[in-house]
């Protein structure tokens, strides 16, 4: 099942019931969060709102507990008794713990952790997979690092290393690629800057924690005018080529002309 659901995925804790439909209302999909989000203490409240949630499941993903946790068995009984079918496993670190899924779920393997960076490809490879994720603050973390950002902002090489790694993986299994979340709030330039280079790289879609990142986002994956308009020109121009030729002083082959179709397909023309 290819992963299509949109360029805005916004978090949105599974302890916050009152949050939930109008969090769908702004993104193009919702994480419900049963992990990070939610404090130890509120994590049964929090399953029992997912049970009990009346929201469309096909653009709702919920991200539940590492499978090595004292809380992933009670966030998939949990899931059994719900509609949601679009999984996202926190700390995904071992392909083989994703068979606790049965063929019902798509998920997600989100590599926030040294070990789950390093197995993205078998974790990428796994039939039920459909995208890989990939986090910096995790990441460090788990490295024994402090933070994923130098001071001007920008990511530390470990975590442009993870990123690129994650997202070559995912390609090379044919799997989606999502970007990681941005967590300064008030800089929307850097979350602009970020999510137009997850567009032109390839990842499907970026993560998020509050809607006001949400435009910033689409704007950022929504090619300008003059791209889209490129893209139909050179694509109109193949039409009556064979092989290689000049387009507007630029040589075009078949790999130019998958860029175009990309960015097309990103425009919704």
């Amino acid at each position: 099942m290819p992963f299509d659901l949109g360029p805005a995925l916004l978090f949105c804790p599974a302890d916050r019931p009152e949050r939930f439909e109008k969090a769908l209302e702004r993104a193009d999909a919702v994480i419900l969060d049963l992990e990070d989000a939610v404090a130890p203490a509120d994590k049964p409240a929090a399953r029992a709102n997912l049970m009990a949630a009346r929201i469309g499941h096909e653009r709702v993903i919920v991200r539940v507990n590492a499978t090595d946790t004292g809380d992933f068995a009670g966030d998939l009984a949990a899931l059994a008794d719900t509609d949601f079918r679009t999984v996202m496993l926190a700390k995904a670190e071992d392909a083989a713990a994703l068979d606790a899924f049965d063929e019902r779920f798509s998920l997600i393997a989100l590599c926030e952790t040294a070990r789950g960076v390093a197995a993205a490809d078998s974790l990428a490879a796994h039939e039920r997979v459909v995208a890989l994720m990939w986090g910096a603050e995790d990441l460090v973390a788990s490295l024994g690092g402090t933070s994923s950002r130098d001071s001007t902002g920008r990511y530390r090489d470990v975590a442009r290393y993870a990123r690129s790694r994650v997202l070559v993986e995912a390609g090379a299994h044919g799997k989606a690629a999502i970007d990681a979340v941005h967590i300064d709030l008030d800089d929307a330039d850097g979350l602009a800057r970020e999510a137009a280079d997850a567009a032109a790289s390839g990842f499907a879609a970026t993560a998020c924690i509050h809607p006001s990142q949400v435009p910033v986002i689409r704007e950022a994956y929504l090619p300008d005018a003059a791209t889209a308009s490129w893209a139909e020109a050179v694509l109109a121009a193949a039409e009556d080529e064979r092989g290689v030729f000049r387009f507007r002083g630029q040589m075009v082959d078949e790999p130019v002309l998958r860029h175009a179709r990309s960015v097309i397909a990103r425009s919704g023309r």
